[in-house]
């Protein structure tokens, strides 16, 4: 199995899936369904013929019932797009077998290491396998390695047919990480009564919690004049700019907070003295807490018109997707189903926060409650994202663990 898995994965991270925020478009780039395609045509070789995608993009497939008990379905879903941030084709990625708990050298060239004095999880993972880049991309396994550990448990369990299951659904999902991953994902037509998204981090990762978010979008309106004839009349924009982040509560930033600590994050500017452009998001578990942060910016910015002048700063605020455990909490035993599997893996299951988003959590708004399971990466969205192989193998076991515990699971 785990040489199967990690097969698919290096064919997945070489094939460029990046999405695009500045697209409108959906799916944001062409090249997500261009990937998609093959993913049918290796479900359908499976023997999966209802396999299909639609035309945003969506892979909808089903594995039918073979027992007469009334078992709930259950989906897997894993998103097919990395992240923007850096370039997604991980064409040379290295692979560190027994690894002894030195640091791994990306690029010598820019100097680009995973040390594990910036990174300790790596001693975690002496003697095993570790795939990471080599320093100039991102590897992909946020979220090529959930749907490599899909894609070999349901082939594993195609070949099986002793195992007893309900229907088993299987989703595969573009523009997860611009934020706009189900959008028009038909739930009514996935038809699971409950699923699992394969987008979690180290192993043991159990996540039925994640961040309530929105996003700013600011524009400030300066006034150039010649500089040598400013006195008065001069308003820039970009200083008007830092004044407004400097308001903001320094102690919450990302580099600065863990757990269930919120943030706001600078995410894109532009600007000149005529005008300047500031991207913003906003995160918090709590609701209470997120409603707060997004009226802070905003009392920000009706202090900046105040003090220079009407419409000056102009806010635009957007919600993005909301805690999940509102939805979750009414039917956790989709959480200790995961948890039996886990631990028949040999897994410790890891309840944590997650500091992001998943599919699941809209999904889990638009009636599909859908907790989020490892997939055994580490460092996401940038150069020094790293995927342990041996907990790909047990994520792997615990989607075939769940499909047997909800076996054991039926209807009222």
């Amino acid at each position: 199995m785990i040489d199967q898995i990690k097969e698919l994965f290096l064919k997945y991270i070489a094939i460029d899936t990046q999405s695009d925020s500045n697209s409108t478009s959906f799916p944001s780039t062409e090249k997500q369904k261009d990937f998609s395609k093959r993913l049918v045509d290796e479900l359908k070789a499976m023997g999966i013929t209802n396999a299909g995608m639609d035309e945003y993009g969506y892979v909808m497939a089903s594995i039918a019932s073979n027992t007469t008990k009334n078992i709930p379905s259950v989906g897997f879903i894993a998103h097919v797009d990395t992240a923007p941030d850096a370039d997604g084709a991980c064409k040379n990625p290295q692979i560190i077998t027994n690894y002894q708990g030195n640091d791994i050298i990306l690029d010598a060239s820019k100097n680009v290491s995973l040390s594990v004095k910036d990174f300790p999880e790596l001693l975690k993972y002496k003697g095993q396998t570790i795939i990471c880049t080599d320093g100039t991309t991102l590897l992909g396994a946020d979220d090529k390695a959930g749907i490599a550990e899909i894609m070999t448990a349901i082939k594993y369990i195609m070949q099986h047919p002793e195992i007893e299951h309900g229907k088993i659904c299987i989703g595969f999902t573009p523009d997860e990480e611009i934020g706009r991953g189900v959008d028009y994902f038909d739930v009514k037509k996935f038809n699971a009564d409950y699923a699992y998204t394969l987008d979690g981090g180290e192993i043991g990762e159990l996540e039925y919690e994640n961040f309530n978010a929105a996003e700013a979008k600011i524009f400030i309106q300066g006034r150039n004049i010649h500089p040598g004839y400013a006195k008065d009349k001069m308003i820039n924009s970009q200083l008007i700019a830092m004044e407004l982040n400097a308001m903001l509560p320094a102690g919450q930033k990302p580099e600065f907070t863990t757990g269930y600590e919120g943030f706001f994050l600078l995410i894109a500017t532009s600007g000149s003295v005529e005008e300047t452009s500031l991207q913003y998001i906003i995160r918090d578990h709590d609701k209470e807490k997120f409603e707060q942060k997004k009226m802070l910016i905003l009392n920000i910015c009706e202090f900046l018109n105040k003090k220079y002048g009407a419409n000056t700063v102009q806010c635009t605020l957007k919600d993005q997707y909301y805690n999940m455990r509102q939805k979750i909490e009414d039917v956790m035993f989709v959480v200790d189903i995961a948890k039996k599997a886990m631990l028949k893996a040999g897994v410790t299951p890891l309840i944590v926060p997650i500091r992001g988003g998943t599919d699941g959590a809209r999904l889990s708004y638009m009636g599909l409650p859908c907790p989020n399971i490892f997939a055994g990466g580490h460092n996401f969205h940038g150069k020094h994202e790293f995927v342990v192989l041996e907990s790909m193998q047990k994520a792997t076991e615990v989607i075939i663990n769940i499909v047997k515990e909800f076996a054991a699971f039926e209807k009222s």
